[in-house]
């Protein structure tokens, strides 16, 4: 007897979210931000990302065909969440199932619209969905694990041509109801998507996470950061790299400075860049800062439903949608990897001088 296909009573279950037009805000989920998910390299990774902490287990595992999916790679989940928040504001239906075109998550994620985006979008899909993730993110019981992959599975649909006119994508759960909760999902600069580099990107990211509009910045040590990129380059050759970024200062709406402590040790800080005024979206320089200053606006909490149509809050003003509110959530938890079992003399907290 042949075994149920899992895949289409899924699908059945699901309803259609064809993805909204036009030009929307980009939203990353602070999860993907804060903790390593994806490899920091255009070249194959195969080798494991094992990410462990008294309180946080990651694991994710690529195949040796497709590789571990990349931060670029992770685009395409930033342009998920853009879409499912801005439904959600909207008042509209959401769903895991997403119907689009190549061409719109191309245009919002700034690339091309040759033969060869269109190739390299579809390799995206394929390492995002073969990777497999182990994590007890979220789960508040001691023990519970989730495992996913970032996509469960997509589809294309082509015309007489053979041209790919929409693809199909189901999103897992665990990301799905991260995109829900409004505490959750940050608002990104448009200029993310101009970073070239994998550092930086990933540096963005996590700055933005925890940096927030905090005036008094905040400072991690080289060390700590090299944790938690997960990158399999030797230390001496991260800290390289991290210097060369800080030279550059190519992250948009941060200004990034190196001290170096009394016993030597070197401590990247950032904060919010004052003299930054380009709105939002604006085309800058990789070499020029630009801000997203557009006011904060109210967001709904999430559901467990598969189609969420809510209205929007009007109790809820978080940072979730914009920049204007202080990151303090980030004070209190992982910010500074202090339960991964570092030596206390590299734990830095925002402000502290040195």
């Amino acid at each position: 007897m042949r075994p149920p296909d899992r895949s289409q009573s899924e699908r059945a279950k699901l309803a259609v979210f064809r993805a909204i037009p036009g030009t929307l805000a980009p939203r990353d989920a602070q999860d993907l931000m804060a903790f390593p998910f994806f490899s920091l390299s255009k070249t194959v990774r195969t080798v494991p990302i094992d990410f462990r902490t008294p309180d946080v287990t990651i694991r994710v595992e690529a195949t040796g065909e497709y590789g571990m999916a990349t931060i670029w790679d992770a685009d395409v989940l930033i342009w998920a969440a853009s879409q499912i928040v801005e439904a959600r504001d909207a008042g509209r239906c959401t769903s895991r199932l997403m119907v689009a075109t190549p061409h719109e998550i191309l245009a919002f994620i700034g690339r091309g619209d040759s033969a060869r985006d269109y190739e390299r979008l579809e390799a995206a899909f394929d390492r995002l969905q073969s990777i497999t993730i182990k994590t007890s993110l979220r789960h508040a019981g001691a023990g519970q694990l989730h495992r996913f992959s970032w996509i469960n599975e997509w589809k294309r649909h082509t015309t007489r041509e053979g041209r790919a006119r929409v693809v199909e994508l189901i999103l897992p759960d665990w990301f799905y109801q991260a995109v829900l909760d409004d505490a959750l999902v940050l608002t990104i600069d448009p200029a993310y998507f101009r970073l070239t580099g994998g550092m930086e990107r990933w540096l963005y990211r996590l700055v933005r996470k925890h940096g927030g509009r905090q005036r008094s910045g905040w400072k991690f040590d080289f060390h700590v950061l090299h944790l938690k990129s997960a990158s399999l380059s030797p230390y001496r050759r991260f800290a390289f790299e991290l210097r060369a970024i800080v030279q550059r200062q190519p992250l948009p709406g941060y200004r990034l400075a190196v001290e170096r402590t009394m016993d030597g040790r070197e401590i990247l800080t950032f904060s919010r860049d004052k003299l930054s005024t380009s709105p939002c979206g604006q085309t800058v320089s990789p070499s020029v800062l630009s801000g997203t200053p557009e006011p904060a606006k109210a967001v709904t909490s999430g559901t467990a439903k598969p189609c969420l149509c809510e209205q929007k809050s009007p109790n809820r003003d978080i940072e979730s949608e914009g920049y204007d509110a202080l990151n303090l959530e980030s004070n209190l938890k992982d910010s500074n990897f202090k339960d991964v079992g570092t030596p206390p003399d590299l734990w830095i907290t925002p402000g502290e001088g040195r």
